[in-house]
């Protein structure tokens, strides 16, 4: 979007004029100082091609966006001219990121200076280091061993680390006891601290009021969790270890995103170094959310492998990636939570629009809802955000149909603790949750939805004891085509995932919760039929006069209900036809809020509303420029709803049993859908001839 023009200071024309009248020759007027301060920036973006074309610029975007903007850091002037010459404008949130970032720490220390225990779980007080972590998830397991089994994650770190976390239930060694999973995992971004801080807590929370709370004992008897604070161990500790700038420049490590692991296309001069200290500063790595196979190489994600959002050199080729992807797909995880900074919202798929509203959309919708009301987080589906690929849930939940979440918590990376943690954990202000319950009431919450039957799938039957139940399944699945450097696009890459988890039998009956057997991938997409007729178009009312440049005026138009109509979209179009002139549309709906806008320099301008509710809406049009040449003329125009397309592909697991010697007794395929149970009898009958 254009950037208007800046009211240029007096002082220098003051100046200039008394020179003139005195005959005198103007004095030289040497150039501002630039002014390379690190500044947040909430950039205008009113279409989705705006959001697209700002990623496409290697900016760092933040995971805070509406449908009108995008919050971005710019680290000094060159770079607030190169959205200036992009054509972008913007507000200025945090005029000085680098004073910020010491008044936090401050803030942290004062904090931690007057706070012998604070009010979280822990009672920590302040951000933890690697080491930390380490020590509390020890701590953790030698004083709750009837409740917590440590873990750790197959795949080492590209500097070599182990990636640790900690199961919770009740026998917690026994692994394969059928209880429904659900996964809690922090910090695939280094700088996010408050995500790491936010899982450990929720692990100190069931341990320390099992038997105190009925909620919480009941979610550790019929549930496991398993809570990784640090996905991204290496950049996780570069970033917390790092001297303190708060810059955003090239070697503020404190502000390190990605993971360590040198790219194949990292060039000879950049090599070399640690971590924390090499040639190619804060640039090295991959994004951890963005590397993921599911829908890996499309839009949302850079070809660029400087860039903060860059997605790797091939899918899940990072092993912190790897290291989830095991978690989920050898444990029947009905129910994740990856934990982000910052914007205060609750995501769920799909990351691209085009890719259609996923089957389970009114039951996904419904639960992000229930997580929103405990800590006042915006539900939205993530690519309202914008566009991204490759990221946790758009793999986990495509490919085994258990629901997965981002939350991104909070106002800044990582923001005063108290402020940051406590507040957002415990629902205190000035965190949007106060007096609901904030994060650790959406966590409660989101513990009890994977317990739910209704929201996953069960297996019942009942065999000898002793006996080892395995379900597994094996499918390829294609990545999207995959977004070259020039803006074309390659075939997609086809990836395989092997699904594989086990039920060690007990005395008589046994009960297994899983996931359903057919992937959502394959499933189809939701969507519904209209129940009325599709709305005529509407012809805008010009009303008399033009505007003068700078000012607006309004047209109302009326969106109908059914019985009368049923629109699943609504799509408004305001248009000149005459060269340098341009009018910008904002769109308000029947509650005074504006839902849409058309601001670029596009004639017509077109904003569009999907599932639009029924009601009175208005239609702002300014002159920014030129109008007063050239009227606008303006009509609205509607479309069904999408139906459903489902597909009626049905999958199944392949269900065996095996002795303790591993002899394999019986298999048989078993088809279950969510919300169901499949009775399989004794699977373990040997076979027969």
């Amino acid at each position: 979007m254009r950037r208007r023009t800046a009211v240029v200071g007096c002082a220098a024309a003051v100046a200039a004029v008394v020179a003139g009248l005195q005959g005198l020759p103007a004095p030289a007027q040497a150039d501002p100082p630039p002014d390379n301060r690190s500044q947040l920036l909430d950039v205008s973006t009113p279409t989705r091609a705006d959001k697209e074309k700002l990623l496409k610029l290697g900016f760092d975007v933040t995971e805070q966006a509406d449908a009108d903007s995008v919050t971005v850091f710019a680290g000094d002037a060159r770079e607030r001219s190169l959205l200036k010459s992009a054509g972008y404008e913007w507000t200025v949130k945090v005029a000085d990121v680098e004073e910020q970032n010491r008044l936090d720490r401050a803030k942290d220390a004062d904090y931690a200076a007057k706070t012998a225990v604070s009010p979280l779980p822990s009672g920590r007080d302040t951000y933890r280091r690697l080491a930390d972590y380490e020590a509390d998830l020890t701590l953790l397991a030698k004083k709750y061993p009837r409740l917590v089994k440590p873990i750790t994650l197959p795949y080492k770190t590209g500097e070599g680390r182990t990636v640790r976390g900690v199961e919770i239930t009740t026998n917690p060694q026994n692994v394969s006891d059928g209880k429904p999973v659900f996964l809690l995992i922090g910090a695939h971004h280094a700088r996010e601290w408050p995500s790491a801080e936010t899982a450990i807590e929720y692990a100190f929370d069931l341990t320390k009021n099992y038997g105190k709370n009925k909620r919480i004992t009941s979610i550790v008897q019929n549930t496991r969790t398993i809570v990784v604070p640090i996905i991204n161990v290496d950049g996780y500790n570069t970033s917390r270890e790092a001297a303190p700038k708060g810059d955003f420049s090239k070697f503020d490590y404190e502000m390190k995103r990605k993971t360590c692991e040198v790219t194949a296309k990292t060039l000879p001069e950049e090599l070399g170094g640690d971590c924390g200290n090499n040639p190619q500063g804060v640039q090295r790595g991959t994004d951890p959310n963005r590397n993921y196979p599911g829908f890996w190489g499309g839009p949302g994600a850079s070809t660029n492998y400087r860039s903060e959002t860059y997605r790797g050199d091939g899918p899940s080729i990072l092993p912190e990636v790897q290291n989830v992807r095991w978690v989920v797909s050898n444990r029947q995880v009905t129910g994740l939570i990856t934990l982000h900074t910052f914007g205060n919202l609750i995501l769920r798929p799909p990351g691209v629009m085009a890719v259609g509203a996923p089957p389970d959309e009114p039951a996904y919708k419904a639960l992000g809802a229930s997580l929103a009301v405990d800590n006042g987080y915006t539900n939205q589906p993530s690519y309202q955000l914008y566009d991204t690929t490759g990221s946790t849930e758009d793999w986990s939940y495509w490919a085994t149909g258990g629901f997965g979440f981002t939350f991104e918590i909070g106002s800044s990376f990582h923001p005063p603790y108290a402020e940051g943690v406590i507040a957002h954990y415990l629902g205190q202000a000035p965190a949007p949750g106060a007096g609901t319950g904030g994060n650790r009431e959406a966590l409660l919450t989101m513990s009890e939805a994977t317990g739910n039957a209704k929201l996953h799938s069960t297996l019942l039957g009942a065999t000898t004891p002793g006996r080892t139940l395995k379900i597994a399944k094996t499918f390829q699945t294609p990545t999207s085509p995959v977004v070259q450097p020039d803006g074309t696009a390659k075939d997609p890459i086809i990836y395989t995932d092997k699904l594989e988890s086990t039920l060690t039998t007990g005395l008589g009956a046994f009960k297994w919760s899983v996931n359903p057997s057919t992937r959502p991938y394959v499933a189809g997409r939701w969507g519904r039929d209209p129940v009325a007729p599709t709305q005529p178009s509407v012809t805008l009312t010009n009303p008399d006069g033009i505007p003068v440049k700078g000012q607006s005026e309004t047209a109302t138009f009326t969106i109908k209900a059914p019985p009368e109509a049923d629109n699943g979209k609504a799509t408004i179009k305001i248009g000149w036809n005459k060269p340098d002139v341009d009018w910008d549309v904002y769109i308000y709906g029947p509650d005074g809020k504006r839902v849409a806008q058309a601001a670029s320099l596009a004639d017509p301008e077109v904003a569009v509303l999907l599932d639009p509710v029924p009601g009175q809406y208005t239609v702002q049009v300014e002159n920014f420029d030129g109008g007063e040449t050239a009227d606008w003329t303006g009509s609205v125009e509607f479309a069904p709803p999408t139906p459903a397309s489902y597909t009626g592909v049905k999958e199944s697991w392949k269900l065996s049993c095996y002795t303790k010697g591993g002899n394999l007794l019986g298999s048989r395929d078993v088809t279950v859908d969510r919300g169901r149970t499949a009775w399989v009898g004794d699977p373990c009958r040997r076979f027969k001839g």
